[in-house]
């Protein structure tokens, strides 16, 4: 005769049921600071950086092609990078960052992720 067992997590309950006597047990939950927010929550950046190759229009052109930016938005970023010598194109997930960072690479764009 084979026993069959059923686990199921309910909030912070673990139950465990194989035919017996079912024996909840507790874990403990953490609740973090509302004021810290851990290095891993905060979003990571796609750095656009300036150089000497890349014509402005051409940019602007893949900032609208990448990011689906508006003219203005895209021409704003461009201003950023050509007299800041860099800008935050996009924020997000880590994983999507460097997506982005390699699309850009692909138009021949300077770009690094960074978590601010």
């Amino acid at each position: 005769m084979a026993i069959e067992t059923h686990v199921a997590v309910v909030g912070a309950w673990i139950c465990s049921y194989d035919g017996g006597v079912a024996a909840p047990q507790t874990t403990p939950v953490q609740t973090p600071d509302v004021e810290t927010v851990p290095a891993t929550d905060r979003p990571w950046i796609t750095v656009v950086h300036d150089d000497p190759v890349n014509l402005m229009t051409y940019v602007t052109w893949v900032f609208q092609k990448q990011f689906g930016y508006s003219h203005e938005k895209a021409q704003r970023l461009m201003l950023d990078v050509h007299n800041k010598g860099r800008a935050a194109v996009s924020s997000g997930a880590r994983e999507r960052m460097e997506y982005d960072a390699s699309c850009l690479h692909g138009y021949g764009l300077w770009a690094t992720v960074e978590q601010p």
